[in-house]
C-alpha cells in the first residue's frame, strides 16, 4: 500500500482526480497525519488538495519522483556547501591566512610564509631575521594558511617561559588560534596519561621540556605533531670544546623534537655565535645528515641557502619601497673635559696601567687568570666614560673587596 511518506516531488500519483494521473509538484506535511498537495493534471493547471492517512489505500504511484528532486534539509545544505567552500579558498584566494587575520603584514613577511616556508614540503627551515622582524607574526600566517590546506591539526609552540603567555596572546588575538600553555596540572590530571595527546594545539616552556627527561619521553611517545615551532632557537646550541662536542639538553631537547614532527620551523634572530662549527651542529637540528660531523675549514661548507633565510633591518622594506627602521648612522661627538674630569681620567688611567703591570709579572704563567683580570680592569675606563658616578660606585666597590676580606680574616 502507497503511503503518504511515498509521495515525493516530481512523483505521478493516481486517485487524486478519478481516471488519470497527476503530477506532484510539491508536498508539505501538516504534523504527521496529513500532507497539503500541489499538483498538476495534463492539459489543465495546478490545484492543491489535503491527504490524510485514511486516503492511502486509494492512492497509487505510477512513477517515483525524479532522481534529482530535492525534499532535503535546505540549511542542512547550505552548511555543508558553506564547509565546502571554505575547505577549497585556498584554491582561489592564495593568501586566505592574511584576509582572515586581524594583520597587515609587511612585504618579507609575506615572502618569507608564502615564498619561502610554503613551498617546502615537509618543512624544515630556519627563521633567522633581525629583531623587530615579526617572525612570530609569519609563525601564525604560517599555521592558518597549513590549517586552511587541510595540512595541519596538531602544532606545538616551544618558547622560553617569559615569551608563553605573548605568543598564546598574540596567535589568540591576531589570527583567533586557540593554544594552550603546558603547566604542571595539565600534566598531573592528564586523563591520557600524556597531556601531549590531550591537545592538538600548545604552548611549552623550553626549559620546563629540557629538564624533564620523563615529559621528553612522552614527548615522543605521543602522537605525531604535523608543526612544531621553537622561538629562541640558539639557545638550543652546542659548542665545540677541545676538539669534542659538548651536547647541553637544551640541544638534546631540539633532536627529539625535530624527530616528533613532519614540519619543523626554528626561529631566531642570532642563530650564529660566530663559529662555524658549532652553527654546523645548530644546523644539524634541521638536517642531521647533511650536516653530520665535525666542520673543517677548507674542507666543509655550511651551504644553508635552502633551509635558512635571513633579512637584516636594512633590508626590511614597506610596500612603497621606504624602510621599515630609520638608517643607523654611527659617528664620533667630541667634547672637551673640564679640568677635574680630566684629572679624574688621568688617574683612573695610571691606575689601570699600573694594576696591568702587576698582572703581567704575578700571572705571567696563568694566561686565563691575566686575560680576566686585565678584562675587569678594563671596564674600569667604559664606566669612566659613562659618568663619575658610574667609575666611583666600581671603584668604590673594588676598594671595599679586599678591605672586607682582610676583615673576616682578622
Amino acid at each position: 500500500m502507497t503511503t503518504l511518506e511515498d509521495i515525493k516531488n516530481g512523483a505521478s500519483v493516481r486517485g487524486i482526480v478519478p481516471g488519470q494521473p497527476v503530477e506532484v509538484v510539491s508536498v508539505e506535511w501538516i504534523g504527521d497525519q496529513a500532507i497539503n498537495l500541489v499538483y498538476r493534471v495534463q492539459g489543465s493547471g495546478v490545484a492543491e488538495t489535503t491527504l490524510y492517512r485514511d486516503d492511502q489505500a486509494r492512492i497509487e504511484i505510477d512513477a517515483r519522483g525524479r532522481a534529482w528532486s530535492f525534499d532535503a534539509d535546505g540549511d542542512l545544505l547550505r552548511l555543508v556547501t558553506e564547509a565546502n567552500r571554505i575547505k577549497l579558498a585556498h584554491y582561489f584566494d592564495p593568501y586566505l591566512a592574511i584576509h582572515t587575520s586581524l594583520v597587515d603584514p609587511l612585504p618579507h613577511q609575506i615572502s618569507a610564509v608564502y615564498g619561502e616556508m610554503l613551498p617546502r614540503q615537509p618543512l624544515r627551515f630556519l627563521l633567522a631575521d633581525d629583531p623587530g622582524a615579526g617572525k612570530t607574526i609569519m609563525a601564525g600566517l604560517l599555521i592558518k594558511e597549513l590549517i586552511a590546506r587541510s595540512d595541519l591539526e596538531r602544532c606545538l609552540v616551544v618558547a622560553p617561559g617569559s615569551l608563553v603567555e605573548q605568543w598564546q596572546d598574540e596567535l589568540g588575538e591576531k589570527f583567533g588560534l586557540e593554544f594552550d600553555i603546558l603547566t604542571r596540572d595539565m600534566i598531573e590530571n592528564s586523563r591520557s596519561g600524556n597531556p601531549f595527546n590531550d591537545r592538538n594545539r600548545m604552548i611549552a616552556r623550553l626549559d620546563v621540556l629540557a629538564r624533564n627527561d620523563d615529559l621528553q619521553e612522552k614527548l615522543a611517545q605521543s602522537t605525531e605533531w604535523d608543526l612544531i615551532i621553537c622561538d629562541e632557537a640558539h639557545r638550543m646550541s652546542a659548542t665545540y670544546f677541545g676538539g669534542e662536542a659538548k651536547y647541553t639538553k637544551r640541544y638534546r631537547l631540539g633532536q627529539r623534537l625535530g624527530e616528533a614532527c613532519r614540519h619543523f620551523l626554528l626561529m631566531s634572530a642570532t642563530p650564529h655565535n660566530g663559529h662555524e662549527q658549532d652553527f654546523q651542529l645548530f644546523m644539524a637540528l634541521l638536517d642531521g645528515d647533511r650536516f653530520e660531523g665535525r666542520f673543517r675549514d677548507g674542507v666543509h661548507y655550511a651551504d644553508t641557502a635552502d633551509m635558512m633565510r635571513r633579512l637584516t633591518k636594512e633590508e626590511l622594506l614597506r610596500f612603497d619601497g621606504r624602510p621599515l627602521f630609520p638608517e643607523r648612522r654611527a659617528y664620533t661627538v667630541k667634547y672637551e673635559l673640564s679640568p677635574e674630569e680630566a684629572e679624574l681620567y688621568a688617574a683612573v688611567t695610571e691606575y689601570v696601567r699600573n694594576e696591568m703591570n702587576r698582572v703581567q709579572r704575578f700571572a705571567a704563567e696563568d694566561g686565563k687568570k691575566r686575560n680576566n683580570v686585565g678584562f675587569a680592569l678594563q671596564i674600569l675606563q667604559r664606566r669612566l666614560a659613562s659618568s663619575p658616578a658610574a667609575i666611583y660606585q666600581s671603584l668604590k666597590r673594588r676598594w671595599s673587596a679586599p678591605t672586607e676580606v682582610v676583615h673576616q680574616l682578622g
